[in-house]
């Protein structure tokens, strides 16, 4: 057998009070006198004008953007130069006066010729060595003195040539040929 409920009777919901906002209000602050004030007719005809409310000011947006920082400027450098007074120098420029001695030879492979003697910085103990310029000839340049050169040449500084003191004119240039 089936029973059968009944389904409970639906009772109202309460109705829920709706409350009334709640006003908020400022008290103004009180500020005392700074002293007192004797009260003449016009004084007590301005303490009786209405007094006027303050007025509410919309503050502009506030933007919370950083400035741009500020270009430096370089300083700026101010240079002044003392015009130089201008002096003509006129000089003449003599060639250094050499005398060069070339020396028609073949020594050898891998021998060396040498000069020694007197003049145009030339000694009689210690020899100069020519430069190779070719297979068979050898080159020096000496500066010219007052004096005339006096000199013999030398294989590896140690053989020397047969015969006679080379004389060469300072400030000449000469093609020698030694015979060993």
């Amino acid at each position: 057998m089936k029973k059968i409920t009944k389904p409970a009777a639906k009772t109202p919901a309460p109705a829920s009070k709706v409350e009334k906002p709640t006003k908020v209000v400022a008290k103004k602050a009180e500020v005392p006198p700074a002293a007192p004030v004797k009260k003449t007719p016009a004084v007590a005809k301005a303490t009786k004008a209405k007094v006027a409310k303050p007025a509410v000011v919309a503050a502009p947006p506030v933007e919370l953007v950083s400035p741009a920082p500020k270009a430096a400027k370089a300083p700026q450098v101010v240079k002044t130069v003392a015009a130089a007074p201008q002096v003509e120098v006129k000089a003449e420029v003599k060639p250094a006066a050499v005398t060069t001695l070339v020396a028609a030879v073949d020594v050898g492979f891998g021998n060396v010729l040498t000069l020694r003697g007197e003049g145009a910085g030339l000694s009689w103990e210690t020899g100069l060595a020519l430069e190779c310029t070719a297979g068979d000839r050898w080159t020096v340049t000496l500066p010219a003195g007052d004096a005339p050169v006096v000199c013999k040449f030398l294989i590896n500084d140690s053989v020397w040539s047969v015969g006679e003191n080379f004389t060469v004119a300072a400030g000449s240039s000469v093609v020698l040929t030694p015979v060993f």
